[in-house]
């Protein structure tokens, strides 16, 4: 049915093959403001980060819109104001929401301004949510038969998704239509609400019914059919809680039913006319530009208005920018010139032939794979794009189930090999960790390797991120062809294999073209600062040896997962009844506002030295405050934090890890990020394997389920106290260094210094305070931050950091050193030599230049860790090439974690303790020993 909301301001209804693109404006500033560091406009202080951040974001979205895919229809949607019909529905909707930050509240109307000067229709409307008038242009549109593309990656839109309307994760470059609903909430978009409904939202404080998350709702939903059957038909559930839980919050279902629903009759007053696509004036953006002081963009606007009339299109090269600061003077380099690319598919044998012979010549090439997904267990190779000259590059397709003439894969593979694994050719690529893995599966060894990320990574590394499309812009001032645009067009997401063969030969070999562009740049400038050796020392050995680890995976029992999980969720009902116990009442112990009317107006509780609210006037229920009541003896704040604590290991590790096995071999195949932290440590995805906790109970229960195969053992060797050990020498600190030269417990030492007492004479308690202050000082911990964490008085911990500096005034000295370091330079370095850049080390931001001025003083510390364990991987590969039956399987933080055969654990048990110590001596002469701990077992954490 068509929708009459729409229809009375149609003065010509949208028709079948027209496209309507509907972006969220409100999450696209949200988006900008949190990942983008505070900036101000120079000349008068204004805060408008996320202004440019936006501002970029429109301009890279206008400049994607193809004509194969440009919308005949666009508008950019708002959130009028934080109250709206639901709040009439359910007062404490959204009641515990902080209110945006004080920095962002005026780039709110200067953001709209953005999007009228970029030509595109801005809409809000009081009363209602930005979701709502999505809900409604986008159904009104899909009923008339146009094709919908919403760019958001709200949740709340996916019960919107039909035939006709899709949803772009801007965020993941990631296309949502019925089956990725699935994938999210397990049923399809006509159910979503149902399950929402039972579900609830924390974030939203809608209430749902406790104790029933995702999986649970979708079965329900499966079994029943929709939530009023379920309903009515509640008292068959079998499990006792569960049936009680919905028999008792049933009403609130309701609620939440309809506070979740969009409503799709909105009366909106901006018509769908008003949202006709034009083109951007140059009166009107770049004013606004020039207003904002954004100098770059103003610069790359004018250079596209100036190539395209006043129409902003992709263009057909890159313009390459002046390369003053890396080569010197005003010159262009000449293999950045701007020119028209060339960009071929080789389809036949003695083409291939033809180029390999120009490689050769050349005598290094740029590669890249093209592949049917990102699952290195599992994912096809498609084709694969070359480069070894500026501006030309090739694509060899391979399967295709689009082409007919294509060389076979085997044939190709043959003809590749000798020239991809030639020691006299450079094989150039941007993250080739993923290349590397999918090409070893087809029995092709990729090497030598430079890797375009870790070049920049090794030279700028906390400067700005390392990705192909951020590097692309900072250094060729263009924005690649997005994988969407070929993969995500129409109603239907396709894979590489589906691309035409056009489309994907100008998208491949322009990856190709980039890396190696970006290459020519890298090569000279990593030589110019000084961090070739660097690069050469560490960096450049990481994708082979992390490409291996991800390969290998770990095994983990599934088994063992559930019922982990089935014991969380025992545990956490047992705590929730404490709970209520304590207080006297039952609430919804996730709800920040329900639980503080628990805790101060229903208890009476007091925290010293605490506000019972937030600046926002929302009740304060934070970590701290918790630990603060907990301090006072409040039982119920150590039970609240240990329900959290168990809610997240669930939902993290015992729920989700067996969603990530992989079918084909059975194991979890984590992915490591090589510049996820600028001082140089990994992060893990899909799983995030790194912060599961090592002391707690439950943590050790998680790390039981990771288990070797059949015959082997998992074997653990850590660095004992790494970064205590590295400060003792980047600081040098002669108590800490006798220390451990004789082996004493440090922290017991150090008691015994700071607080005068016999080292033999100090107790538990005394050593307890000696390591927070060890391991807090290398953080840059203050007096508060200790004083809560041992709960003593803010003096009491106060005294003890200036009795430590006074007894080790060494460790004051480094930190003065280094702060004043990075605010004249910008970055600090480690003992090997990576620098690390320290964002607002000079912001007049009081808590912005405290938080970076803290990290200045932990990054050479941290950043020198990260190196070690680098190095202790590259030198523990060399022996595992030899002895390819024990398989290194992850690197957390300061651990590396193996599957050994059982016969051989007292071998390389002391094999690997040997590597490892040795490692960071060869390269570095240490004062401070490093000591590796080994052990073995059944599981990670006998092993641990």
């Amino acid at each position: 049915m068509n929708n009459p909301a729409v229809k009375m301001v149609q003065d010509n209804p949208i028709k079948a093959g027209d496209r309507l693109f509907l972006i969220d404006g409100s999450g696209f500033i949200f988006r900008a403001y949190h990942a983008l560091p505070a900036l101000s406009r120079q000349s008068d202080g204004l805060p408008v980060g996320a202004v440019s951040g936006f501002c970029n974001m429109l301009f890279k979205l206008r400049e994607e819109l193809k004509s194969e895919t440009q919308p005949t229809h666009i508008a950019v949607i708002f959130d009028a104001g934080s109250v709206t019909f639901r709040n009439e529905i359910y007062t404490e909707y959204k009641a515990h929401r902080p209110p945006p930050p004080e920095d962002l509240i005026p780039q709110f109307s200067l953001c709209r301004e953005a999007t009228q000067a970029f030509g595109l229709k801005s809409i809000e409307m009081a009363g209602y949510e930005a979701d709502d008038l999505i809900a409604t242009y986008a159904k009104y549109a899909s009923q008339m038969g146009a094709e919908v593309r919403i760019y958001s990656s709200d949740k709340d839109l996916m019960q919107l998704v039909d035939q006709n309307i899709y949803m772009i994760d801007p965020m993941k470059n990631k296309v949502i239509q019925r089956e990725q609903v699935f994938e999210k909430f397990g049923v399809y978009p006509e159910s979503v609400i149902d399950v929402q409904a039972l579900t609830g939202d924390s974030t939203d404080n809608i209430p749902g019914v406790p104790g029933i998350g995702v999986k649970t709702a979708a079965q329900l939903i499966h079994e029943y059919g929709d939530l009023e059957n379920l309903l009515k038909n509640a008292e068959q559930i079998k499990q006792k809680k569960r049936r009680e839980n919905i028999l008792e919050y049933a009403e609130l279902a309701k609620v939440s039913r309809e506070l979740v629903t969009l409503k799709q009759d909105v009366p909106v007053e901006v018509s769908l006319v008003e949202m006709e696509l034009r083109d951007i004036s140059p009166d009107d953006v770049l004013p606004f530009l020039e207003k904002m002081e954004f100098n770059t963009l103003t610069k790359r606007v004018r250079a596209k208005l100036g190539q395209s009339g006043h129409n902003i299109e992709a263009s057909a090269h890159i313009a390459a920018p002046l390369q003053q600061d890396l080569f010197g003077g005003a010159s262009v380099n000449p293999v950045l010139e701007a020119k028209d690319n060339i960009y071929q598919s080789i389809t036949d044998i003695e083409a291939l032939e033809a180029y390999i012979k120009e490689i050769e010549k050349t005598g290094y090439v740029a590669f890249d794979t093209e592949t049917t997904g990102l699952e290195i267990a599992s994912a096809e190779l498609v084709g694969i794009a070359l480069s070894h000259k500026a501006g030309e590059a090739v694509y060899i397709p391979l399967q295709h189930k689009t082409e007919d003439k294509q060389i076979p894969l085997e044939d190709a593979l043959q003809l590749l090999r000798p020239v991809l694994s030639a020691p006299h050719i450079l094989k150039i690529g941007q993250n080739l960790k993923y290349d590397l893995s999918i090409m070893a599966r087809y029995d092709v060894d990729i090497t030598p390797i430079d890797d375009t990320m870790l070049l920049s990574f090794a030279m700028r590394g906390g400067k700005h991120r390392h990705n192909m499309d951020e590097l692309s812009q900072i250094y060729l001032d263009h924005t690649p062809i997005s994988y969407e645009s070929v993969c995500g067009k129409g109603k239907q997401k396709i894979t590489f294999d589906y691309v035409l063969l056009d489309q994907a030969t100008s998208y491949a070999a322009e990856d190709a073209d980039i890396t190696l562009r970006l290459w020519h740049i890298f090569s000279h400038d990593v030589i110019a600062q000084k961090r070739k050796n660097f690069y050469e020392m560490i960096e450049r050995k990481m994708p082979h040896i992390v490409a291996s680890m991800e390969r290998n995976g770990i095994a983990v029992d599934s088994r063992s997962l559930e019922e982990i999980s089935e014991r969380f969720g025992l545990e956490s009902e047992d705590i929730a009844q404490k709970i209520y116990d304590i207080s006297g009442k039952e609430f919804n112990i996730a709800s920040p506002k329900q639980l503080g009317e628990v805790l101060y107006d229903h208890m009476g509780l007091e925290v010293p030295g605490k506000k019972k609210t937030t600046a926002t006037g929302q009740a304060a229920t934070g970590v701290d405050v918790l630990e603060g009541l907990a301090a006072e003896g409040h039982e119920i704040a150590d039970y609240i934090l240990k329900w959290r604590g168990l809610q997240k290991l669930k939902s993290t590790y015992a729920d989700s890890l067996v969603d990530h096995i992989n079918p084909k071999t059975g194991r979890v195949h984590t992915s490591f990020n090589l510049t996820g932290a600028a001082t140089g440590r990994f992060s893990s995805s899909d799983p995030n394997l790194q912060n599961i906790p090592i002391k707690t109970e439950e943590g050790r229960l998680i790390r039981q389920a990771f288990i070797p195969k059949e015959g082997y053992k998992i074997l653990s060797a850590d660095y004992s106290q790494i970064e205590l050990r590295l400060l003792a020498h980047i600081a040098d600190v002669p108590m800490l260094k006798e220390a451990f030269a004789k082996g004493e417990d440090i922290h017991a030492r150090t008691a015994s210094e700071v607080f005068g007492v016999p080292i033999d004479a100090i107790d538990s308690s005394l050593r307890r305070k000696a390591k927070a202050v060890n391991f807090g000082i290398i953080y840059g911990i203050s007096a508060f931050g200790l004083a809560r964490q041992l709960k003593i008085p803010q003096s009491e911990a106060k005294h003890y950091i200036d009795t430590y500096f006074e007894r080790l005034p060494q460790i004051k000295h480094y930190m003065d050193v280094t702060k004043e370091r990075a605010k004249q330079q910008g970055y600090v370095e480690t003992l090997y030599g990576r620098p690390i850049y320290i964002k607002d080390i000079q912001t007049r931001n009081y808590m912005q230049r405290s938080f970076a001025e803290r990290a200045a003083i932990n990054a050479p510390i941290q950043g020198t860790a990260a190196d070690v364990i680098k190095l202790a991987m590259i030198d523990v590969y060399k022996y595992l090439m030899r002895h390819s039956n024990i398989k290194m399987l992850l690197q957390i933080h300061d651990e590396l974690l193996f599957e050994v055969p059982e016969g051989e654990i007292a071998l390389f048990s002391e094999k690997v303790k040997t590597i490892m110590e040795a490692a960071p001596l060869k390269r570095h002469n240490l004062t401070v020993k490093p000591i590796v701990e080994v052990g073995c077992g059944k599981n990670w954490d006998e092993a641990h």
